[in-house]
Protein backbone atom coordinates (compact mmCIF):
# COMPACT_ATOMS: atom_id res chain seq x y z
CA UNK A 1 0.00 0.00 0.00
CA UNK A 2 1.20 3.37 -0.72
CA UNK A 3 1.57 6.05 2.10
CA UNK A 4 -0.61 9.22 1.77
CA UNK A 5 1.54 11.70 -0.06
CA UNK A 6 1.03 15.75 -0.69
CA UNK A 7 -0.28 16.58 -3.77
CA UNK A 8 -0.23 20.20 -4.50
CA UNK A 9 2.43 21.60 -2.03
CA UNK A 10 6.35 21.20 -3.12
CA UNK A 11 9.44 22.48 -1.22
CA UNK A 12 6.56 25.08 0.87
CA UNK A 13 4.72 26.03 -2.54
CA UNK A 14 1.20 25.27 -2.57
CA UNK A 15 0.35 24.59 -6.78
CA UNK A 16 -3.17 24.18 -6.54
CA UNK A 17 -4.14 27.28 -8.39
CA UNK A 18 -2.17 27.02 -11.21
CA UNK A 19 -3.22 23.08 -11.35
CA UNK A 20 -6.50 24.34 -11.57
CA UNK A 21 -6.16 26.46 -14.53
CA UNK A 22 -4.39 23.80 -16.54
CA UNK A 23 -6.94 21.38 -15.65
CA UNK A 24 -9.58 23.74 -17.50
CA UNK A 25 -7.50 22.98 -20.27
CA UNK A 26 -7.98 19.01 -20.11
CA UNK A 27 -11.77 19.83 -20.32
CA UNK A 28 -11.29 22.13 -23.22
CA UNK A 29 -9.64 19.73 -25.22
CA UNK A 30 -11.89 16.54 -24.00
CA UNK A 31 -14.79 18.56 -25.52
CA UNK A 32 -13.02 18.58 -29.38
CA UNK A 33 -12.74 14.56 -28.81
CA UNK A 34 -15.80 13.69 -27.18
CA UNK A 35 -17.82 16.09 -30.68
CA UNK A 36 -15.69 14.60 -33.14
CA UNK A 37 -15.75 10.86 -32.04
CA UNK A 38 -19.50 10.79 -31.70
CA UNK A 39 -19.15 12.23 -36.01
CA UNK A 40 -18.20 9.04 -37.34
CA UNK A 41 -21.64 7.41 -38.09
CA UNK A 42 -23.35 10.57 -39.14
CA UNK A 43 -20.71 11.12 -42.09
CA UNK A 44 -21.35 7.62 -43.25
CA UNK A 45 -25.36 8.31 -43.30
CA UNK A 46 -24.78 11.97 -44.48
CA UNK A 47 -22.09 11.29 -47.30
CA UNK A 48 -22.70 7.55 -47.64
CA UNK A 49 -19.20 6.83 -46.47
CA UNK A 50 -18.32 3.10 -45.52
CA UNK A 51 -16.51 2.60 -41.52
CA UNK A 52 -12.68 2.90 -42.47
CA UNK A 53 -13.94 5.82 -44.91
CA UNK A 54 -15.48 8.22 -42.03
CA UNK A 55 -12.46 7.09 -39.58
CA UNK A 56 -10.51 8.90 -41.57
CA UNK A 57 -11.85 12.02 -39.20
CA UNK A 58 -9.73 10.25 -36.24
CA UNK A 59 -7.20 10.11 -38.79
CA UNK A 60 -6.41 13.45 -39.65
CA UNK A 61 -7.47 14.59 -35.79
CA UNK A 62 -4.70 11.66 -34.86
CA UNK A 63 -2.18 12.42 -37.72
CA UNK A 64 -1.53 15.90 -36.10
CA UNK A 65 0.05 14.68 -33.42
CA UNK A 66 2.47 12.97 -35.00
CA UNK A 67 3.50 15.77 -37.05
CA UNK A 68 3.16 18.65 -34.53
CA UNK A 69 4.34 17.06 -31.31
CA UNK A 70 8.09 17.10 -31.79
CA UNK A 71 7.94 20.76 -32.84
CA UNK A 72 5.68 22.20 -29.97
CA UNK A 73 8.37 20.61 -27.59
CA UNK A 74 10.83 22.71 -29.36
CA UNK A 75 8.63 25.74 -29.41
CA UNK A 76 8.13 25.14 -25.31
CA UNK A 77 11.86 24.03 -24.60
CA UNK A 78 12.58 27.91 -26.14
CA UNK A 79 9.58 29.67 -25.17
CA UNK A 80 8.29 27.99 -22.06
CA UNK A 81 4.71 26.12 -21.00
CA UNK A 82 3.01 29.55 -20.86
CA UNK A 83 3.29 30.19 -24.40
CA UNK A 84 3.35 26.56 -25.64
CA UNK A 85 -0.31 26.29 -24.12
CA UNK A 86 -1.12 30.37 -25.36
CA UNK A 87 -0.22 29.10 -29.07
CA UNK A 88 -1.73 25.72 -29.11
CA UNK A 89 -5.42 28.01 -28.27
CA UNK A 90 -4.63 29.56 -31.03
CA UNK A 91 -4.68 26.79 -33.33
CA UNK A 92 -7.30 25.50 -31.80
CA UNK A 93 -9.67 28.39 -32.10
CA UNK A 94 -8.23 29.12 -35.96
CA UNK A 95 -9.33 25.58 -36.48
CA UNK A 96 -12.75 25.72 -35.26
CA UNK A 97 -13.21 28.87 -37.30
CA UNK A 98 -11.64 27.53 -40.52
CA UNK A 99 -13.88 24.48 -40.30
CA UNK A 100 -17.36 26.50 -40.13
CA UNK A 101 -15.83 28.84 -43.01
CA UNK A 102 -15.23 25.75 -45.00
CA UNK A 103 -18.70 23.86 -44.47
CA UNK A 104 -20.70 25.20 -47.47
CA UNK A 105 -18.00 23.80 -49.80
CA UNK A 106 -19.63 20.66 -48.18
CA UNK A 107 -15.96 18.85 -48.74
CA UNK A 108 -15.18 16.29 -47.00
CA UNK A 109 -10.92 16.46 -47.90
CA UNK A 110 -11.67 20.08 -46.68
CA UNK A 111 -12.61 19.58 -43.35
CA UNK A 112 -9.79 16.87 -42.91
CA UNK A 113 -7.50 19.54 -43.79
CA UNK A 114 -9.11 21.64 -40.87
CA UNK A 115 -9.29 18.45 -38.40
CA UNK A 116 -5.74 18.79 -39.28
CA UNK A 117 -5.06 22.73 -38.14
CA UNK A 118 -7.51 21.58 -35.01
CA UNK A 119 -5.50 18.00 -33.87
CA UNK A 120 -2.10 20.48 -33.95
CA UNK A 121 -3.65 22.98 -31.77
CA UNK A 122 -4.82 20.27 -29.50
CA UNK A 123 -0.96 18.59 -29.91
CA UNK A 124 0.64 21.97 -28.53
CA UNK A 125 -1.84 21.81 -25.42
CA UNK A 126 -1.28 17.95 -24.29
CA UNK A 127 2.71 18.48 -24.59
CA UNK A 128 2.27 21.25 -22.23
CA UNK A 129 -0.27 20.39 -20.04
CA UNK A 130 0.49 16.64 -19.09
CA UNK A 131 3.68 16.68 -18.07
CA UNK A 132 3.50 20.00 -16.38
CA UNK A 133 0.76 18.63 -14.18
CA UNK A 134 3.19 16.07 -12.76
CA UNK A 135 5.77 18.88 -11.82
CA UNK A 136 2.64 21.07 -9.74
CA UNK A 137 3.53 19.17 -6.90
CA UNK A 138 5.88 15.92 -5.16
CA UNK A 139 7.08 13.28 -8.06
CA UNK A 140 5.66 10.67 -5.44
CA UNK A 141 2.67 12.04 -6.18
CA UNK A 142 2.46 13.11 -10.15
CA UNK A 143 0.79 9.74 -11.40
CA UNK A 144 -2.48 11.10 -9.00
CA UNK A 145 -2.07 14.52 -10.10
CA UNK A 146 -2.10 13.76 -13.95
CA UNK A 147 -5.00 11.15 -13.58
CA UNK A 148 -7.08 13.88 -11.18
CA UNK A 149 -6.56 16.42 -14.48
CA UNK A 150 -7.75 13.74 -16.58
CA UNK A 151 -11.14 13.51 -15.01
CA UNK A 152 -11.65 16.49 -16.14
CA UNK A 153 -10.68 15.63 -19.64
CA UNK A 154 -13.17 12.63 -18.80
CA UNK A 155 -16.32 14.86 -18.29
CA UNK A 156 -15.63 17.23 -21.47
CA UNK A 157 -15.73 13.63 -23.40
CA UNK A 158 -19.25 12.97 -21.87
CA UNK A 159 -20.39 16.70 -22.69
CA UNK A 160 -19.02 16.22 -26.72
CA UNK A 161 -21.58 13.89 -27.54
CA UNK A 162 -24.50 15.83 -26.75
CA UNK A 163 -23.02 18.46 -28.24
CA UNK A 164 -22.93 16.49 -31.30
CA UNK A 165 -26.73 16.14 -30.62
CA UNK A 166 -27.62 19.34 -32.64
CA UNK A 167 -25.29 18.15 -35.33
CA UNK A 168 -27.35 14.98 -35.82
CA UNK A 169 -30.93 17.02 -35.15
CA UNK A 170 -30.19 19.26 -37.78
CA UNK A 171 -28.09 17.74 -40.85
CA UNK A 172 -29.89 18.12 -43.90
CA UNK A 173 -29.65 15.39 -47.07
CA UNK A 174 -30.12 18.31 -49.82
CA UNK A 175 -27.08 18.93 -51.84
CA UNK A 176 -25.85 22.18 -50.72
CA UNK A 177 -26.50 21.88 -47.32
CA UNK A 178 -25.04 18.60 -46.07
CA UNK A 179 -22.39 19.73 -43.73
CA UNK A 180 -24.05 23.30 -42.78
CA UNK A 181 -24.73 21.44 -39.21
CA UNK A 182 -21.57 22.20 -38.36
CA UNK A 183 -21.35 25.70 -38.82
CA UNK A 184 -22.88 26.68 -35.06
CA UNK A 185 -20.81 24.46 -33.11
CA UNK A 186 -17.60 25.01 -34.10
CA UNK A 187 -17.92 28.65 -34.09
CA UNK A 188 -18.91 28.45 -30.57
CA UNK A 189 -15.84 26.14 -29.70
CA UNK A 190 -13.90 28.80 -31.34
CA UNK A 191 -15.09 31.69 -29.30
CA UNK A 192 -14.55 29.86 -26.11
CA UNK A 193 -11.59 28.48 -26.67
CA UNK A 194 -10.25 32.38 -27.80
CA UNK A 195 -11.75 33.71 -24.57
CA UNK A 196 -9.42 31.41 -22.80
CA UNK A 197 -6.45 31.91 -24.48
CA UNK A 198 -6.91 35.46 -23.71
CA UNK A 199 -7.41 34.24 -19.90
CA UNK A 200 -4.21 32.72 -20.21
CA UNK A 201 -2.58 35.65 -21.60
CA UNK A 202 -3.12 37.71 -18.29
CA UNK A 203 -3.02 34.49 -15.85
CA UNK A 204 0.18 34.41 -14.49
CA UNK A 205 1.78 30.85 -14.22
CA UNK A 206 5.16 29.20 -12.40
CA UNK A 207 7.55 28.45 -15.67
CA UNK A 208 9.01 25.55 -14.53
CA UNK A 209 12.31 25.39 -16.69
CA UNK A 210 14.53 21.83 -17.03
CA UNK A 211 16.40 23.05 -14.17
CA UNK A 212 13.62 22.98 -11.83
CA UNK A 213 12.59 19.34 -13.47
CA UNK A 214 15.90 18.39 -12.35
CA UNK A 215 15.98 19.73 -9.11
CA UNK A 216 12.66 18.91 -8.05
CA UNK A 217 13.68 14.91 -9.58
CA UNK A 218 16.58 14.70 -6.94
CA UNK A 219 18.86 15.44 -10.06
CA UNK A 220 22.59 17.23 -9.87
CA UNK A 221 23.36 16.67 -6.31
CA UNK A 222 20.07 15.21 -4.95
CA UNK A 223 19.64 14.66 -1.12
CA UNK A 224 21.66 16.29 1.04
CA UNK A 225 24.34 14.09 3.31
CA UNK A 226 23.64 16.49 6.30
CA UNK A 227 21.23 18.51 7.03
CA UNK A 228 22.55 22.58 5.73
CA UNK A 229 25.61 20.81 4.19
CA UNK A 230 27.24 22.96 1.26
CA UNK A 231 25.78 21.75 -1.83
CA UNK A 232 29.46 20.22 -3.00
CA UNK A 233 29.62 17.48 -0.90
CA UNK A 234 25.91 16.59 -1.16
CA UNK A 235 25.14 12.96 -2.49
CA UNK A 236 23.40 11.58 -5.83
CA UNK A 237 20.42 9.09 -5.93
CA UNK A 238 21.28 6.06 -7.82
CA UNK A 239 18.75 3.88 -6.40
CA UNK A 240 15.56 3.94 -9.76
CA UNK A 241 13.10 2.61 -7.66
CA UNK A 242 13.49 6.25 -5.25
CA UNK A 243 11.05 8.75 -6.80
CA UNK A 244 13.86 11.15 -6.88
CA UNK A 245 16.28 9.26 -9.46
CA UNK A 246 16.94 10.50 -12.55
CA UNK A 247 18.61 8.58 -15.60
CA UNK A 248 21.62 9.54 -17.09
CA UNK A 249 21.31 8.05 -20.01
CA UNK A 250 20.12 9.35 -23.16
CA UNK A 251 16.74 9.41 -24.14
CA UNK A 252 15.85 6.33 -26.07
CA UNK A 253 18.07 4.51 -24.30
CA UNK A 254 15.96 4.40 -21.21
CA UNK A 255 13.49 1.75 -21.26
CA UNK A 256 11.01 2.42 -19.59
CA UNK A 257 10.61 5.48 -21.72
CA UNK A 258 10.17 3.16 -24.96
CA UNK A 259 8.14 0.61 -23.62
CA UNK A 260 6.09 3.48 -22.28
CA UNK A 261 6.08 5.35 -25.93
CA UNK A 262 4.85 2.11 -27.29
CA UNK A 263 2.36 1.35 -24.67
CA UNK A 264 0.46 4.37 -25.34
CA UNK A 265 0.80 4.28 -28.74
CA UNK A 266 -0.92 0.38 -28.66
CA UNK A 267 -3.31 2.79 -25.92
CA UNK A 268 -4.68 5.48 -28.03
CA UNK A 269 -4.85 3.03 -31.25
CA UNK A 270 -7.31 1.00 -29.44
CA UNK A 271 -9.03 3.50 -27.67
CA UNK A 272 -9.73 5.67 -30.67
CA UNK A 273 -11.20 2.77 -32.15
CA UNK A 274 -13.49 1.89 -29.77
CA UNK A 275 -14.41 5.49 -29.06
CA UNK A 276 -15.47 5.30 -32.81
CA UNK A 277 -17.18 3.22 -33.16
CA UNK A 278 -19.56 2.57 -29.86
CA UNK A 279 -22.07 4.45 -32.38
CA UNK A 280 -21.73 1.66 -34.89
CA UNK A 281 -22.03 -0.75 -32.00
CA UNK A 282 -25.53 0.11 -30.81
CA UNK A 283 -26.96 0.93 -34.16
CA UNK A 284 -25.71 -1.09 -37.06
CA UNK A 285 -28.19 -3.58 -38.24
CA UNK A 286 -26.53 -6.91 -37.03
CA UNK A 287 -26.76 -5.40 -33.48
CA UNK A 288 -29.58 -6.65 -31.05
CA UNK A 289 -30.57 -5.29 -29.22
CA UNK A 290 -30.34 -2.08 -31.85
CA UNK A 291 -31.17 2.21 -31.79
CA UNK A 292 -31.19 4.37 -34.30
CA UNK A 293 -28.46 6.36 -34.97
CA UNK A 294 -29.59 9.81 -33.72
CA UNK A 295 -29.18 8.38 -30.40
CA UNK A 296 -26.43 7.62 -30.81
CA UNK A 297 -24.84 10.46 -28.81
CA UNK A 298 -26.26 9.49 -25.75
CA UNK A 299 -25.07 5.97 -25.70
CA UNK A 300 -21.58 7.51 -26.40
CA UNK A 301 -21.74 9.91 -23.83
CA UNK A 302 -22.93 7.29 -21.24
CA UNK A 303 -19.53 5.64 -21.84
CA UNK A 304 -17.61 8.44 -21.21
CA UNK A 305 -19.41 8.97 -18.13
CA UNK A 306 -18.25 5.63 -17.04
CA UNK A 307 -14.51 6.84 -18.32
CA UNK A 308 -14.69 10.08 -16.23
CA UNK A 309 -16.05 8.19 -12.95
CA UNK A 310 -13.15 5.45 -13.65
CA UNK A 311 -10.51 8.19 -13.87
CA UNK A 312 -11.77 10.03 -10.77
CA UNK A 313 -12.52 7.10 -8.77
CA UNK A 314 -8.56 5.83 -10.33
CA UNK A 315 -6.98 8.92 -8.88
CA UNK A 316 -8.51 8.21 -5.05
CA UNK A 317 -7.40 4.38 -5.14
CA UNK A 318 -3.79 5.37 -6.25
CA UNK A 319 -3.70 7.08 -2.69
CA UNK A 320 -3.42 3.56 -1.48
CA UNK A 321 -2.20 1.08 -4.80
CA UNK A 322 0.30 1.74 -6.64
CA UNK A 323 -0.35 3.09 -10.00
CA UNK A 324 1.51 0.62 -11.74
CA UNK A 325 -0.29 -1.80 -10.25
CA UNK A 326 -3.82 -0.50 -10.66
CA UNK A 327 -2.75 -0.04 -14.25
CA UNK A 328 -2.04 -3.59 -14.60
CA UNK A 329 -5.33 -4.53 -13.31
CA UNK A 330 -7.50 -2.45 -15.08
CA UNK A 331 -5.69 -3.33 -18.43
CA UNK A 332 -6.48 -7.25 -17.47
CA UNK A 333 -10.89 -6.74 -17.22
CA UNK A 334 -10.26 -4.71 -20.76
CA UNK A 335 -8.56 -7.56 -21.70
CA UNK A 336 -11.30 -10.48 -20.58
CA UNK A 337 -14.16 -7.89 -21.48
CA UNK A 338 -12.96 -7.21 -25.10
CA UNK A 339 -14.43 -11.00 -25.97
CA UNK A 340 -17.62 -10.57 -24.44
CA UNK A 341 -18.32 -7.49 -26.46
CA UNK A 342 -16.76 -9.23 -29.48
CA UNK A 343 -19.17 -12.11 -29.22
CA UNK A 344 -22.67 -10.61 -30.10
CA UNK A 345 -24.24 -11.49 -27.30
CA UNK A 346 -26.93 -8.17 -26.93
CA UNK A 347 -27.27 -6.89 -23.77
CA UNK A 348 -24.44 -8.54 -22.33
CA UNK A 349 -22.24 -7.36 -24.86
CA UNK A 350 -23.15 -3.73 -24.77
CA UNK A 351 -22.42 -3.80 -20.80
CA UNK A 352 -18.96 -5.21 -21.29
CA UNK A 353 -18.28 -2.67 -23.65
CA UNK A 354 -19.20 -0.04 -21.08
CA UNK A 355 -17.30 -1.99 -18.66
CA UNK A 356 -13.96 -0.99 -21.29
CA UNK A 357 -14.99 2.32 -21.37
CA UNK A 358 -14.24 2.57 -17.66
CA UNK A 359 -11.45 0.81 -17.04
CA UNK A 360 -9.57 2.29 -20.02
CA UNK A 361 -10.03 4.95 -17.58
CA UNK A 362 -6.51 5.56 -16.13
CA UNK A 363 -4.10 4.38 -18.79
CA UNK A 364 -2.83 7.40 -20.62
CA UNK A 365 -2.68 9.35 -17.74
CA UNK A 366 -0.68 6.56 -15.92
CA UNK A 367 1.30 5.56 -18.92
CA UNK A 368 2.60 8.95 -19.25
CA UNK A 369 3.44 9.37 -16.11
CA UNK A 370 5.53 6.12 -15.52
CA UNK A 371 7.22 7.11 -19.22
CA UNK A 372 8.17 10.60 -18.60
CA UNK A 373 9.51 9.26 -14.26
CA UNK A 374 12.84 9.96 -14.12
CA UNK A 375 13.90 11.76 -17.43
CA UNK A 376 15.22 15.02 -15.88
CA UNK A 377 16.22 17.53 -18.23
CA UNK A 378 14.89 14.99 -21.04
CA UNK A 379 11.49 15.76 -19.49
CA UNK A 380 10.00 18.16 -22.45
CA UNK A 381 11.27 15.86 -25.07
CA UNK A 382 9.88 12.55 -23.75
CA UNK A 383 6.80 14.21 -23.22
CA UNK A 384 6.64 15.41 -26.64
CA UNK A 385 6.97 11.83 -27.75
CA UNK A 386 4.79 10.73 -25.50
CA UNK A 387 1.99 13.12 -27.02
CA UNK A 388 3.47 11.94 -30.78
CA UNK A 389 2.58 8.34 -29.49
CA UNK A 390 -1.58 9.59 -29.72
CA UNK A 391 -0.71 9.39 -33.62
CA UNK A 392 -1.64 5.74 -33.21
CA UNK A 393 -5.08 6.81 -33.08
CA UNK A 394 -4.79 8.13 -36.46
CA UNK A 395 -3.86 4.24 -38.16
CA UNK A 396 -5.69 2.04 -36.39
CA UNK A 397 -9.22 2.92 -36.51
CA UNK A 398 -9.72 2.38 -40.42
CA UNK A 399 -8.37 -1.23 -39.55
CA UNK A 400 -10.83 -1.70 -37.35
CA UNK A 401 -13.47 0.05 -39.52
CA UNK A 402 -12.40 -2.31 -42.86
CA UNK A 403 -12.47 -5.60 -40.27
CA UNK A 404 -15.77 -4.16 -39.00
CA UNK A 405 -16.80 -3.88 -42.73
CA UNK A 406 -16.26 -7.32 -43.70
CA UNK A 407 -16.89 -9.45 -40.72
CA UNK A 408 -19.13 -7.27 -38.88
CA UNK A 409 -19.27 -4.55 -35.79
CA UNK A 410 -19.20 -6.74 -33.30
CA UNK A 411 -16.41 -8.91 -34.59
CA UNK A 412 -14.35 -5.49 -35.24
CA UNK A 413 -13.64 -5.38 -31.06
CA UNK A 414 -11.21 -8.37 -31.28
CA UNK A 415 -8.79 -6.28 -33.61
CA UNK A 416 -7.74 -3.96 -30.51
CA UNK A 417 -6.63 -6.69 -27.46
CA UNK A 418 -2.92 -7.45 -28.82
CA UNK A 419 -2.84 -3.49 -28.57
CA UNK A 420 -3.89 -4.51 -24.64
CA UNK A 421 -1.86 -6.83 -24.16
CA UNK A 422 1.53 -5.04 -24.89
CA UNK A 423 -0.35 -2.59 -21.77
CA UNK A 424 -0.57 -5.38 -19.51
CA UNK A 425 2.98 -6.73 -20.06
CA UNK A 426 4.27 -2.41 -19.42
CA UNK A 427 2.22 -2.30 -16.43
CA UNK A 428 3.63 -5.54 -15.18
CA UNK A 429 7.22 -4.93 -15.50
CA UNK A 430 7.93 -2.64 -18.56
CA UNK A 431 7.45 0.56 -16.45
CA UNK A 432 10.03 0.17 -14.16
CA UNK A 433 13.14 2.64 -14.28
CA UNK A 434 16.45 0.70 -14.93
CA UNK A 435 20.02 2.43 -14.31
Amino acid sequence: MAKKQSLFVKDGVNYAMPFAAISALFFLWGIAHGMLDTLDKNFQEMLHLHKWQSSLIQSALYGAYFIMAIPAGLFMKKYGYKKGIIFGLLLFAAGAFLSAATAPFQSFALFLMCLLVIGSGLTTLETAANPYTTKLGPPETAERRINFSQSFNGLAWTIGPLIALYVYGNRSHVEGEKMMSIVLPFVVIGVAVLLVAFVFMRLKLPEITEEDEHAAHGGGHGISATPGADSEIETEITDPAHPGYITKKPLWQNRHFVLGFIAQTCYVAAQTGIFSYLINFVSDHDQHPRWESVNGPYFLSLGFLLFMIGRISGSAMMKYFKPAKLLAFYTLMVCLLLPVVASHLGWVSLIALYGVFFFMSIMFPTIFALGIKGLGKQTKQGASFLVMAVAGGALFPPIMGAVSDVYGMSKGFFVPIPLFLFILYYAVTGYKVKA
